[in-house]
Parts: structure tokens; sequence; C-alpha cells
């Protein structure tokens, strides 16, 4: 009797642990999450000398596909150019891939991977007014299996055979193995939700 409430109690947990990872796979965010806009360098914007390196700035942030950029400079003085990563490290303005200078620029990240801006002043570039942006990747929210999976199904009780009682220090024993390989079961279900990176 002791024996059997204790696995229906497991059960419940683990049918309630379940019942938590799908809710939390429907609740999560998925890849399509709303985007962000970034003042590039922040309130000073596109400029010679940043009081925090464009980089820096960069690397505290997270990029997704779809977010946008807005660079603000001296129109007439100053532009933004989207180039390759030879370009960049050369600071080569002779090959933009785009040509932004009307002073009040915004750049779409339309995909994953690293993007290249420099200033299309070369002495500007030069002397550090370039910015690396890294577009984190794309993660397909994987579909929780249908609710109707999860619920347990009725029972003949008719067809049960009753477990043996085993005399009480082998009933410990064999409870304790119960916990121990419900325990083990809890972690590779916490596993299977959180670590598999499916939340």
């Amino acid at each position: 009797m002791i024996r059997s409430g204790l696995v229906s109690e497991k059960f419940l947990n683990l049918f309630l642990l379940m019942m938590t990872c799908t809710l939390l796979l429907i609740s999560s965010p998925s890849s399509e999450t709303e985007a962000k806009k970034f003042q590039v360098g922040g309130k000073e914007g596109w400029l010679l000398k940043p009081s925090e390196d464009y980089n820096h700035w960069a690397s505290k942030l997270r990029f997704q596909v779809n977010d946008t950029l807005h660079f603000k400079y001296n129109k007439g003085s100053d532009s933004v150019l989207v180039v390759k990563r030879d370009d960049y490290d050369s600071c080569n303005v002779n090959n933009p891939m785009q040509r932004m200078d009307d002073g009040d620029s915004t750049f779409k990240l339309s995909n994953s991977g690293p993007h290249y801006f420099i200033s299309g002043n070369v002495d500007n570039c030069k002397n550090g007014e370039k910015l690396i942006v890294l577009v984190m990747a794309v993660r397909h929210k994987v579909a929780p299996p249908p609710a109707t999976d999860l619920v347990p199904r009725e029972v003949d009780r008719s067809t049960l055979v009753p477990v043996a009682q085993a005399p009480s220090k082998a009933n410990s024993g064999s409870v304790n193995r119960v916990g121990v390989g419900f325990g083990v079961g809890l972690v590779m279900m916490m596993y299977l939700c959180f670590g598999a990176g499916l939340v």
C-alpha cells in the first residue's frame, strides 16, 4: 500500500513537471521576438572619438535578426559605410556594399553573422570610428507535443497485478531505489526541458 501510494505520488510529480515544461515551451519567446532599435554609440552617436570604443559598446549587447542600428552623425563631414571584413581591417572606403550619408541613418540587420561598419572618412576610420556587430543565429522554436499526449490514460484496475509486500528492511531499500530512480528521471526531464535549449 505504501509503495503504491509512493509510485502514484511520483507519477503525479513527474506529470506536473512535464506540464510545467510544456507551459514554459509554449510561453517562451520564439525566434521572432520584437525587433529592437540600437542607437550606435549611445547618446554620443557616430563620431571620431567616442567616450567608449564602438566594439566595446557592441560587445555588451545582443543583436538579433531584424534589429536596426541607428547612426547619428554630422551630415557632410561624416558617413557610414557597410563593408567586407578586409575593407574594415584596412579602412578601405572605395568599395562599400552600402553607403549612408544623410546624418541620420538606419541599418536593418537582416541576417545573422558579423556586420562591418566604418566611417566614410579614412582618417576617422583609422582613428577608431569603426564597428563590428555580431548578429546571433536564429533559433527555431521546437513545437511542444500535443497536450493530449501528456494526459494520463485511465487504467483498468482489474488488470493490475498487486505488488507483494517485502519485509520492512527490504521495503525501505526498494523505496530508496524508487526515489533514486525518480531523481534520475527528474534530472533527465530537467535536462530535456532546460539543458537542451528548448526553453
